[in-house]
């Protein structure tokens, strides 16, 4: 059974009140540690602007010291999913009294953007794989234009006869030693490495990445599970109390027939949620 859902029970009328006090000071500290500094970036264009973000690590903070407080629970640890720009902070609890398993879990959805670093290199990065990759890519078309009469010249050399289309596919297909042969003599008759054109492409990729900065975004609202799935931003604080028997969890349970000693049990974990917050 989650709390806050509607029920008739007085107990757990009541443990819904908390819970809604346990989800508000809950938000409250997330926008708290999430509220956004700004910060200069770069676009794509070369253009520097400002971008508001907020530290991931903060909210990790948070989680370990809520942890902390709850000494007798079962914790999970804090627990990151990544989702290309989609990023999630979570940590599940737990604490069994009785028959009843109390379990609570607390998580912030973000998204991710990128951005530049204002570093002049980012221009001079781009400029050179702008002309890298317009030289790779004039070298193909000019080892293109000569590569088909030479690889007929090669292989007539070779003895094959009657070649088209079809018949040059089954034999670069069937022969890859040939074909690495073939391809070689051709690069080697272009004035340039395609292979090498390719390797500084890569490395000036990997100068551009390293100039990367993330920013991340969050809105400060209690959002639920389908919203979670669906990837909206926000805050999930959910607690649920579940009967267990023969070790299997039962949602859908009776509240009126929970002992009273338990039902004081469950009430003191609730509010020690609340006050490890």
């Amino acid at each position: 059974m989650r709390l806050g859902t509607r029920t008739s029970n007085d107990f757990i009328q009541k443990m819904n009140s908390e819970n809604e006090k346990i989800q508000k000071k809950f938000l409250e500290k997330i926008q708290s540690i999430t509220n956004p500094i700004t910060i200069k970036v770069m676009l794509g264009d070369a253009t520097v602007t400002e971008q508001k973000t907020f530290d991931p690590l903060t909210v990790q903070r948070y989680y370990e010291d809520f942890q902390k407080k709850l000494k007798e629970w079962a914790v999970q640890g804090v627990s990151f999913s990544h989702n290309e720009d989609l990023r999630r902070i979570f940590t599940k609890f737990e604490i069994k009294e009785g028959n009843y398993l109390i379990s609570g879990h607390l998580s912030v959805q973000f998204h991710v953007l990128l951005f530049y670093k204002p570093d002049q290199k980012v221009i001079e990065y781009q400029k050179n794989l702008v002309d890298t990759i317009e030289l790779t890519a004039s070298k193909e078309h000019q080892i293109s234009d000569m590569s088909d009469q030479f690889v007929l010249d090669k292989l007539r050399e070779k003895g094959y006869k009657d070649l088209d289309h079809q018949r040059l596919f089954e034999i670069f297909f069937k022969d890859d030693k040939l074909r690495d042969q073939i391809l070689t003599e051709i690069e080697e008759k272009s004035d340039v490495n395609i292979k090498e054109l390719e390797k500084r492409k890569n490395e000036i990729i990997k100068h551009l990445d390293n100039l990367l900065v993330e920013t991340y975004q969050t809105s400060p609202v209690l959002i639920d599970d389908t919203r979670l799935v669906t990837g909206e931003e926000g805050c999930l604080c959910t607690i649920d109390i579940e009967f267990v028997k023969n070790k299997i969890k039962e949602g859908l349970f009776d509240p009126r027939k929970i002992p009273e000693p338990i039902k004081n049990k469950i009430s003191f974990r609730i509010r020690e949620i609340l006050e490890s917050l």
